[in-house]
């Protein structure tokens, strides 16, 4: 029996080794993300834009849906990133390239759901960075936006196995991580680690990835990791999770991830809890109305 595991695990560890290549927009993707919004040019995104054959009515689409007002309909790509902005630009062509990774039938989490739920939680990682104060809250962005890139793994190396588990984590109302563990030996973090590796992703980016579950084990020194886990906490639980309810409750004060925070922020030990959990609650309403408008049929 200990043989046949063994050979088992030594399987799934060479399957992980076989994962996709960065994508090739990934790259200068990711290096927009890191410029100055001043600095970013808009050559350059508009040539990001031409890569993709459908990227410009998406843009248009949404550009012109109700969230953003317009009092004239934007006719031209131009139009539209001046009404979107160029982080939002960034956010639909990330998400489109890291999407073409894996086939459409084996995405076991809903490819819109995915989306949602990974840019509600960039957007309340930066907006939670900054009223903490933390210094880098583009950084905790990126760590939001990409941490579940696991999922990714177990959905095209898993796919039948990884199906079943995420039922049976929606059946229990329980979190998907508690589930894989369970079910398959390992967590979407476990394989997120190995591909942000592959990827060769920055390092705290990659931390994040690998421990927004674990915290309280988790290398210290990063205070991302932490930022990433409660926002990824508060996105789950105000409807912006895998597509169903996980029953549990949430106390931002006694997770370990506050206590983390209180060594890197120290604006955290005099900030309103009432008032910041307020004003988050508010915030994620925004952000469910811009990611719903995102990822909504066309």
């Amino acid at each position: 029996m200990i043989a046949t595991a063994n050979s088992e695990l030594r399987q799934r560890v060479e399957r992980l080794r076989s994962l996709p290549s960065s994508p090739a927009l990934l790259k200068p993707l990711l290096e927009l993300l890191h410029q100055p919004p001043d600095k970013i040019s808009l050559d350059k995104l508009t040539q990001l834009v031409s890569y993709e054959e459908t990227i410009s009515a998406q843009l248009l689409r949404i550009a012109n849906s109700p969230l953003y007002g317009r009092a004239r309909p934007a006719e031209s790509i131009q139009a539209a990133i001046v009404t979107l902005g160029i982080q939002r630009i960034e956010d639909i062509l990330l998400s489109s390239c890291i999407g073409k990774l894996v086939p459409a039938d084996k995405w076991v989490v809903d490819l819109d759901i995915f989306w949602r739920h990974s840019f509600g939680c960039a957007m309340v990682c930066r907006e939670f960075a900054d009223r903490i104060g933390y210094a880098e809250p583009e950084k905790a962005y990126l760590a939001g936006l990409l941490h579940d890139i696991g999922i990714i793994v177990n959905s095209l190396v898993y796919t039948e196995e990884y199906r079943a588990t995420v039922a049976a984590a929606a059946s229990a109302g329980r979190p998907l991580v508690e589930q894989e563990q369970e079910t398959l030996g390992f967590t979407h973090c476990d394989s997120g680690a190995i591909l942000a590796k592959s990827w060769k992703l920055p390092a705290a980016i990659a931390e994040a990835i690998e421990w927004h579950h674990d915290v309280a084990t988790a290398p210290q020194g990063n205070p991302v990791i932490a930022i990433t886990h409660l926002c990824d906490l508060l996105c789950r639980l105000r409807g912006l999770g895998y597509g169903y309810e996980e029953w549990r409750a949430i106390d931002l004060t006694a997770d370990p991830a506050w206590t983390v925070l209180g060594n890197h922020c120290r604006r955290l030990a005099t900030i309103d809890l009432a008032r910041l959990t307020l004003d988050l609650d508010t915030y994620l309403v925004k952000v469910t109305a811009l990611v719903d408008t995102i990822f909504s049929p066309a």
